[in-house]
């Protein structure tokens, strides 16, 4: 049996969501919705490897 191979753009979206979610919470700041310094780099990355990771699903799925 192989192994599974790793995909590395799930896994870096999964890491963003985690690390922007946990900002969120620690941040007073950005639960106002005005995200701070650190918080604005964090949350770009998770919206760019989530618009990523979505975009190559509706191409593998013949939506794009």
């Amino acid at each position: 049996m192989s192994a599974r191979p790793t995909d590395d753009l799930y896994v870096r979206y999964m890491k963003a969501v985690e690390d922007s979610t946990k900002h969120t919470v620690d941040c007073p700041a950005c639960q106002g919705e005005t995200p701070c310094t650190e918080g604005t780099s964090i949350h770009e990355r998770f919206a760019r490897l989530q618009d990523a990771y979505h975009n190559r699903l509706k191409r593998q799925n013949g939506n794009g």
